[in-house]
């Protein structure tokens, strides 16, 4: 990607990844030509030098899932695509019936009523205290408590009040969710266990599918810059990394990915979804060196490398040694090297 050159022992312009030039120069009698094209200066810097690489991702939400339902009959409505749905409101309607979001890890596999006990009970009662049904104990024991609480709910969502909860009656969910596609309108017949809908976490997300010898690339808590429609860039953390690689295509067009998830964090990118985005990931870390920009480096005619040191009116030329490259500079080193001190720059 960057390359020095050096031809039959005369320095020649070298553009490198970014952009940067080598201006060239020999001994003291090209000295003043170096002066004429070096109008501005740089600093010596020491810190950390990090080389990137940028790949393609998308925006999207996190935690796509399909959603299915105990409920059976014809569909009486159904939100809109892109609506967000929240706790205690209803995902859908089935024969005029709301199908009401929870809040919770276990699916609703059975009928709960007075007598049972469980993990599932304890998720139930959660859900009721959060949407102010109180008087009752939080618990695995389904008590008198819980069935009145129950009976009170169901009054308020139109339903029979029963004080048992039925499986079409309730989907539980890990959150708040946003409706990415209907896959059961409004009309549309459903039974038992049929996807109704296609729902996302209410986070935004970049996902990469990264090319599997890349992988190396994306390292989970990693930091990393995403250039956002519109050009403005925010910072985000890689989440997840895929331990298993997918192929995609076949032949010459095949392709294996492994996928990559980076939360933005409190950043604003909108309600975009699906929008390109560009992913810069660190593919190399040099810690703690000195470095400048690469448009200070001059290709010598005796072969190596220097930069003109700015010390007031008088300049003069300092050998280097050159190690990697990251961010538009270089690492360089050499006696007489130190943070601070001003080097030349091409000015344009």
């Amino acid at each position: 990607m960057r390359r020095l050159v050096v031809v039959g022992g005369v320095a020649v312009l070298v553009v490198v990844g970014g952009g940067g030039v080598l201006a060239w120069t020999a001994d003291g009698g090209a000295a003043e030509a170096v002066r004429e094209a070096r109008l501005a200066t740089a600093e010596v810097s020491r810190g950390d030098l990090v080389d990137t690489e940028t790949v393609d991702g998308k925006l999207t939400y996190d935690g796509v899932r399909q959603v299915w339902t105990g409920a059976s009959g014809v569909v009486t409505w159904a939100p809109r695509q892109g609506s967000t749905v929240k706790r205690g409101e209803a995902l859908l309607r089935v024969a005029g019936k709301p199908v009401t979001l929870m809040y919770g890890g276990s699916p609703m596999y059975r009928t709960l009523q007075s007598g049972d006990s469980g993990a599932d009970v304890r998720q139930l009662e959660r859900n009721l205290r959060a949407l102010g049904y109180g008087g009752m104990t939080v618990d695995r024991e389904f008590t008198g408590a819980t069935e009145a609480a129950v009976g009170k709910w169901q009054d308020d969502r139109g339903l029979e009040a029963t004080g048992k909860v039925e499986p079409d009656q309730v989907v539980f969910l890990g959150g708040a969710v946003l409706v990415r596609d209907v896959e059961a309108p409004e009309g549309k017949r459903v039974a038992e266990g049929q996807p109704v809908l296609t729902v996302a976490g209410t986070r935004r997300v970049v996902h990469v599918d990264l090319e599997a010898d890349k992988q190396d690339l994306a390292r989970k808590g990693a930091e990393v810059s995403v250039l956002l429609p519109g050009g403005t860039t925010v910072r985000g953390k890689i989440t997840s990394v895929a331990r298993v690689a997918e192929s995609t295509g076949s032949g010459p067009d095949e392709k294996t990915t492994v996928d990559v998830e980076i939360s933005l964090g409190d950043a604003g990118p909108g309600r975009l979804d699906e929008a390109p985005v560009s992913v810069e990931l660190e593919s190399e870390r040099k810690k703690d060196v000195l470095s400048v920009p690469v448009e200070a480096l001059l290709a010598l005619r005796e072969g190596g490398f220097g930069v003109e040191v700015v010390e007031g009116e008088r300049r003069r030329l300092l050998p280097v040694d050159v190690g990697s490259f990251g961010g538009g500079r270089v690492e360089v080193g050499g006696d007489g090297l130190r943070e601070g001190l001003k080097v030349g720059v091409s000015a344009g």
